[in-house]
C-alpha cells in the first residue's frame, strides 16, 4: 500500500516538475519581450543603448524615455494583464462557464458607465473619473452577487444576468455620450479605449499589491478550487464552504478587475483568453493554472502593446483595439464550441 502511494506521488511530482517547465520557458520569454517592448517606440533603441541604460551609462534622453515613460508602461501591461487573467480564470473556475470574464459579467461596462458619469455630470479631473469607474465596476459586482444571493441563481444564469447588466450599463453610457458636449464626448471615447500608458507609478504600485494579495490569497484556496471544479455536492461532502469560498472568490476578482479597468480603462478578452491558453498547457490544477494563467495574461497584453507601438511608433494605437482584435475570434469560438 506504501509502495503503491510513493508511486502515485513520485508520478504527480514528476507531471507538476514537467508542467512547471512551461512557466519557467514563458518567464524567459516574458523577460526578452519586456527587453524588446523598451527598445520600441518613436525613439528607437538599439540594444547597447538599452544594456548601456541598464549599467547606468546612457544618455540623459534615454534615460528619461526608458525610466519615464516606456518602464512604467511596460510594468503597468505585465501587472494589468496578471491582474485581468486572474480574474477571469477565477470567474470561469467558481462559475464553471468557460465564457466569464471581467466583461461578460458587466465590470468593465459598470466601470465605463461611471467614468462617463464622472465626466459628463461631474468633471473631468483625474481622481474624480478613476474613483467613479471603480464605484461603477464595484456597482456591477455586488449587483451580481446580490442576485445569486437572493434568487439563488445558476452558474448559467449568474452568466446571462451579466450579460444582461452589461448591456444595461453600455445603454446607460451610450446616453451620457448623447448628452455630452464635444469635448466631454471625445474624453469619454478615449477613455473607454484601453491603454496601459496612462497611469503613474502610485497607481500601479497600489494595482501590483492587490494582485499580489489577491494571487496569495487564491493560491492558499487552489486545493478548494480543484475540489470544487468536481462539483458543489463533492466539495461540500468533503468540508469545503462552497459558497464562502464563491464569494470571497468573485469580491477578489471583481476587485482587482475593477482597478486594473479604473487605472486602465476597458481591455476586453484578456480575462477570457489567458485562461483557456492555461488550462490547454498545464490542465486544471489551480497550483500550477493560478501562476500560469498570470504569466500569460502578462505576456499577452504586454505583446498587445507592443504590437500597438511598432505598428504606429507614437505609440497611438490604445492597446484595447489590439485585444479585442484579438480576442473576438476566440470569444466567437467558444460560443461555436460550447453550442456543439
Amino acid at each position: 500500500m506504501n509502495t503503491s502511494y510513493d508511486s502515485i506521488q513520485k508520478t504527480y511530482r514528476s507531471h507538476v516538475r514537467h508542467k512547471a517547465l512551461w512557466i519557467g520557458v514563458l518567464l524567459i520569454g516574458l523577460v526578452l519581450l519586456s527587453a524588446y517592448a523598451m527598445t520600441m517606440g518613436a525613439y528607437a533603441l538599439s540594444a547597447r543603448e538599452l544594456l548601456a541604460a541598464v549599467i547606468g551609462q546612457a544618455d540623459e534622453a534615454s534615460k528619461v524615455v526608458l525610466v519615464n515613460i516606456r518602464l512604467p508602461r511596460i510594468v503597468a501591461a505585465l501587472i494589468c494583464g496578471w491582474g485581468l487573467s486572474l480574474a477571469g480564470l477565477v470567474i470561469q473556475s467558481l462559475l464553471k462557464n468557460p465564457l466569464g470574464s471581467p466583461s461578460t459579467l458587466g465590470i468593465s461596462q459598470g466601470a465605463a458607465f461611471g467614468a462617463s458619469l464622472s465626466i459628463v455630470v461631474f468633471g473631468s479631473r483625474v481622481f474624480s473619473v478613476t474613483a467613479f469607474a471603480f464605484g461603477g465596476a464595484i456597482g456591477a459586482t455586488v449587483i451580481i452577487l446580490v442576485l445569486a444571493r437572493l434568487k439563488r441563481l445558476s452558474p448559467e444564469a449568474i452568466i446571462l444576468a451579466g450579460v444582461a447588466l452589461a448591456s444595461l450599463f453600455a445603454s446607460a453610457t451610450i446616453l451620457l455620450q448623447y448628452l455630452a458636449t464635444e469635448t466631454e464626448l471625445a474624453m469619454v471615447v478615449f477613455w473607454t479605449f484601453g491603454d496601459v500608458a496612462r497611469s503613474n507609478w502610485r497607481e500601479i504600485f497600489l494595482l501590483t499589491t492587490v494582485v499580489i494579495l489577491a494571487t496569495g490569497v487564491l493560491y492558499l484556496l487552489r486545493w478548494d478550487l480543484n475540489v470544487m471544479a468536481t462539483g458543489e455536492s463533492t466539495a461540500q461532502g468533503l468540508g469545503v464552504d462552497v459558497q464562502k469560498i464563491r464569494i470571497l472568490g468573485m469580491v477578489l476578482a471583481s476587485t482587482v478587475a475593477a482597478l486594473a479597468t479604473a487605472f486602465h480603462g476597458v481591455i476586453a478578452f484578456v480575462g477570457l483568453i489567458a485562461p483557456h491558453i492555461a488550462r490547454r498547457t498545464v490542465g486544471d490544477n489551480h497550483g500550477l493554472l493560478l501562476p500560469f494563467s498570470a504569466v500569460v495574461g502578462a505576456a499577452l497584453l504586454l505583446a498587445a502593446d507592443t504590437i500597438g507601438r511598432v505598428l504606429i511608433g507614437s505609440g497611438a494605437l490604445p492597446v484595447g483595439v489590439i485585444t479585442s482584435f484579438l480576442g473576438a475570434p476566440m470569444f466567437l469560438y467558444l460560443l461555436m464550441r460550447g453550442y456543439k
